[in-house]
């Protein structure tokens, strides 16, 4: 993959995001920003923006979505428990919970 499509792939996913993460705030800010995993000072941010800031966002060269992990034991619940899916995954939706939400700096 070269440089080109490479940005071309970013573009498409954080447009993706944005488009998804509005919708999901405008339907009910509370579940969005607990999904999320954003502040309700950048949920507002994204619900006010307009079709050609979020074009301009999603545009930028670094991916503005991430995973919300660093914790390999969340990571190994979501892809690796075979138990019992529904309550691994209710449990790393807890685990998440604890952690801060993201913040502009």
């Amino acid at each position: 993959m070269n440089t080109n499509d490479m940005m071309a792939e970013i573009r498409d996913a954080n447009l993706s995001y944005l488009m998804l993460a509005q919708q999901m705030i405008r339907s009910d800010k509370a579940t969005a920003i607990f999904r999320l995993g954003i502040s309700g000072e950048i949920a507002d941010l994204i619900e006010g923006l307009n079709n050609a800031q979020i074009l301009k966002l999603a545009g930028t060269n670094m991916m503005l979505a991430r995973f919300r992990f660093d914790d390999r034991a969340i990571l190994g619940m979501l892809t690796n428990y075979n138990k019992d899916r529904e309550l691994a995954q209710s449990h790393a939706a807890i685990l998440m919970a604890c952690q801060s939400v993201e913040e502009i700096s």
